[in-house]
């Protein structure tokens, strides 16, 4: 592994723990919208008759998001162990390398080349393994992003059904807005996150 591959890793990776944190907290968010917005359409009643079930389907959206950020979130997490252990083992052989060098010509000097290729090994099969997980992690960000399109379209509704609600129409307004703000956030997170991950797989 080279040193500016190894600080890319890194730093992708610690890029998307940041990203993912920020969904998380947009996603918690959106379940307080739609509990505040359940709220008002019961003291609303039938003005806002239309807007109770979609305060549902908002609440779900946020549940589902939530439950997948916890998903991708081991995958980061797994993707940093493998940056360790790949930068670890890097370290092992180069120090290998170097003492089979100052060996060379010594009685046992061979000993030391099986080690060195079972350390090389390693460090291969950990980097085909961190590039598999990429491959997966990039998947599952695809799948958040179809709750924040959802979530978008539940925005648009909810301002149609706003607009009947008499004199509670800038609150469930206000909501919808939250709710469509909070969905271009999750995607703009996850784009940032995915172009992360997509810089990893052009450097390898």
């Amino acid at each position: 592994m080279q040193v500016n591959q190894a600080k890319s890793q890194f730093v992708a990776v610690a890029s998307i723990a940041a990203e993912l944190s920020a969904v998380m907290e947009v996603a918690k968010e959106i379940s307080l919208a739609a509990a505040n917005a359940k709220a008002i359409a019961f003291r609303a009643g039938e003005k806002a008759k239309g807007f109770q079930p979609i305060t549902d389907f908002i609440n779900e959206l946020a549940k589902d998001t939530i439950e997948l950020v916890n998903n991708i979130n081991e995958y980061a997490f797994h993707l940093y162990r493998l940056t360790v252990n790949e930068q670890r083992m890097t370290e092992a052989c180069k120090r290998f390398e170097k003492v089979e060098q100052l060996a060379a010509g010594a009685r046992y000097a061979d000993s030391l080349t099986t080690s060195l290729q079972e350390v090389r090994l390693r460090t291969q099969l950990c980097h085909r393994e961190f590039i598999l997980q990429v491959s997966e992690l990039l998947i599952k960000l695809a799948d958040v992003m179809h709750p924040a399109r959802a979530a978008r379209v539940i925005a648009a509704n909810s301002r149609i059904e706003a607009s009947q609600a008499g004199e509670y129409l800038q609150s469930l307004q206000a909501v919808a807005e939250s709710v469509d703000n909070a969905a271009q956030i999750i995607n703009d997170k996850v784009h940032k996150c995915r172009s992360a991950l997509t810089i990893i797989n052009v450097a390898e």
